[in-house]
């Protein structure tokens, strides 16, 4: 196996030290904060050790085989918020009527998998919007929405590689299709909120996306391609929402996620942008060992 070490303070004595525990056969820079050691040992001491190591000094890792390579996967699949983009889109509709504490503390619950039914935890939150004016949107959209770090480089990544890139999210689809536009993507789902009068009536119109949702979502995008979610799709999120999906995909990708999103992820990116999914192929970052 190769090791990915990477992270804003990645210090080549850090990789060095770890090489030699590992014995790894080279050392390569691939990016300005990503290493690439080659030919380690991955047995479960080893990653014990590298799982401890880099939780001790602010560091993402993956243990990648030889030869990995974007090329090979037919659909990327992200969440939006938290993942893609740095806000929960509806904690911040929330700010705008004063109940931002409240609708808060739903998302968190449901985001850790403390709260289990996600339509209801949504309907819920949703409810306490009742009367917020939908120009407040625009405003979420303008001021407070950011992609977070990479995420432009990432998917213009995926794309030149022919690559599907599929946005589903729990959040609303005034968002989405505003992301979906923006950065050229090929589909988006998510929920739609209900407006009257040019309020929010505190209701989602039609069927909750939830985790089951997000799944079939991203089943459907492999079969119109021909594809198995469990052999060419990478999915990532950061909420226990996105465990289902995550777990149909064949690289299951955890994003500055929950503690439960982060154990169950085939990789997770605790420090670095999105981008850095891109050092762990070598098809996107530099030649192989």
């Amino acid at each position: 196996m190769n090791l990915i070490l990477q992270g804003p303070n990645l210090a080549i004595t850090q990789a060095e030290r770890i090489g030699t525990l590992l014995g790894a056969s080279r050392l390569m820079e691939i990016g300005p904060h990503a290493i690439r050691l080659c030919e380690v040992g991955a047995d479960a001491a080893a990653r014990d050790l590298v799982a401890e190591r880099c939780t001790q000094d602010g560091l993402d890792y993956a243990f990648v085989p030889p030869g990995f390579r974007l090329s090979d996967f037919r659909v990327l699949a992200m969440d939006m918020d938290s993942t893609l983009i740095n806000i929960e889109c509806i904690d911040e509709i929330a700010d705008a009527v004063g109940v931002k504490p409240q609708v808060a503390a739903i998302t968190e619950a449901a985001m850790r998998g403390e709260i289990t039914d996600f339509a209801e935890s949504l309907r819920r939150r949703v409810a306490l919007l009742e009367g917020v004016p939908a120009n407040a949107l625009d405003g979420v959209y303008a001021d407070r929405l950011r992609l977070n770090p990479g995420a432009e480089a990432l998917i213009a990544a995926a794309q030149s590689f022919g690559v599907k890139t599929l946005l589903v999210s729990g959040g609303f689809t005034f968002f989405t299709s505003r992301l979906k536009a923006r950065l050229g993507l090929d589909a988006a789902h998510a929920n739609e909120l209900d407006i009257v009068d040019g309020r929010l009536t505190g209701r989602v119109l039609g069927d909750i996306l939830d985790a089951e949702a997000k799944a079939a979502h991203l089943r459907r995008v492999c079969a119109e391609l021909g594809a198995e979610p469990g052999a060419h799709a990478i999915a990532m999120g950061d909420g226990a929402n996105d465990l289902r999906m995550m777990g149909e995909a064949a690289l299951s990708v955890a994003y500055h996620a929950k503690p439960a999103v982060r154990a169950a992820a085939t990789y997770a990116l605790s420090v670095s942008g999105l981008d850095g999914v891109l050092n762990w192929f070598e098809d996107t970052a530099g030649s192989a060992c």
